[in-house]
């Protein structure tokens, strides 16, 4: 009797499962299938807290970024201790640091000072910031009453400056495609050999070139925005061609000629019918794409061209590793390049994800 109860509560769970499935809707069908990618489900989470950092990066850091002390400017980041000479202890705290000259080479050496600990407390007072640019505060998450600098100000503009050269270029690359591939005729051809002229064009040497015409008096809020439109110079152009091949392939079918005839205006048959039918693809490749945008402002605030000093980005931090004698002595300064990897790994994971939700009902 139990086994064929038990048969009939599966028999009555399997209709109910696939009901929920034929009445589900689409971006509801993709994010069952993208849950289901737990590479893409750990990159979201790993994204979400980078960003979350960067949003409130004044509250997380307990110093001021902009203020140092130049005796300890390569000294190694501070250990987190929980066991000292007395045993183990529930609070966190770091020893502060002595420096020594080495009599040989002159290189500074910095080590413990066991006989000064230093608590780490939460929810401290320190410098004054606006959070969010409005609201005026002098709380910080965590800070110690004596030596100790933690800095996350780079993630902030490494992270944004791909979410802004995107946008851009999803403007450029849903407008400009859309016009080839929809009127097609010599809008089509103009705009085809204008985009085989750009991508034939080195990236890294344009990019280059163009953040070299940045004025060296700009201000670093000039300078992002400049770097954000030079990015997404070249960018657009690959998403204008997916844009493209869709229009040519969509606007002989029986929906779109079911709109004209309605009456719809053009506008509204490409923002309102087109677009939507492939929107899910269009995320997914922009997705893919933020990554080449922060390592292109890295790589570029790291030779210089870039983001400049005294605004803080990934690249403007290992801009001091460019030599092997400070990398050799100082190798803590490559720490930005973990963060780079692991965002870009994780903007990889999420978009392998979209792009495989994009299409809820493939098997």
């Amino acid at each position: 009797m139990a086994e064929v109860e038990k048969r009939e509560e599966f028999i009555e769970e399997v209709p109910e499962k696939e009901e929920k499935i034929y009445v589900a809707s689409k971006w509801k069908l993709m994010w069952w299938r993208f849950r289901r990618n737990k590479l893409a489900i750990a990159g979201l989470v790993v994204l979400v807290i980078f960003y979350i950092i960067a949003a409130f990066c004044e509250f997380f850091v307990p110093y001021d970024p902009y203020k140092y002390d130049v005796r300890y400017v390569l000294a190694p980041p501070q250990r987190i201790h929980f066991v000292d000479e007395h045993g183990f202890h529930l609070r966190p705290f770091v020893y502060a640091y002595k420096m020594d000259i080495d009599p040989n080479t002159l290189r500074r050496i910095y080590s413990e000072d066991k006989t000064r600990k230093y608590p780490i407390k939460f929810f401290v007072r320190g410098h004054e910031y606006k959070l969010l640019g409005l609201f005026k505060t002098d709380i910080h998450l965590f800070g110690v009453e004596g030596d100790g600098h933690i800095f996350l100000y780079g993630t902030r503009i490494s992270t944004t400056v791909g979410l802004v050269g995107i946008f851009l270029s999803f403007l450029f690359g849903i407008i400009i495609g859309g016009i080839s591939g929809y009127y097609g005729g010599p809008f089509d051809i103009i705009i085809q050999r204008i985009i085989e002229i750009l991508r034939s064009i080195p990236t890294l040497p344009l990019w280059m070139a163009l953040s070299a015409a940045v004025p060296a008096n700009w201000s670093p809020v000039k300078v992002y925005f400049a770097i954000s439109i030079i990015l997404s110079f070249i960018g657009w152009t690959g998403l204008a061609r997916e844009v493209r091949s869709k229009f040519l392939s969509l606007r002989e079918e029986d929906f779109v000629t079911a709109a004209k005839l309605a009456g719809a205006s053009e506008g509204r048959i490409i923002f309102r019918h087109l677009l939507p039918s492939f929107l899910s693809h269009i995320i997914a490749s922009l997705t893919l794409s933020i990554p080449g945008m922060i390592i292109g402002e890295t790589s570029l605030s790291f030779l210089g061209l870039g983001i400049r000093p005294p605004t803080i980005s990934w690249g403007v931090l290992i801009q001091d590793a460019q030599n092997f004698r400070t990398v050799a002595l100082a190798p803590w300064l490559l720490l930005p390049v973990v963060f780079v990897i692991l965002v870009v790994l994780s903007f990889n994971f999420v978009g392998d994800g979209l792009r495989d939700a994009a299409d809820p009902y493939a098997r």
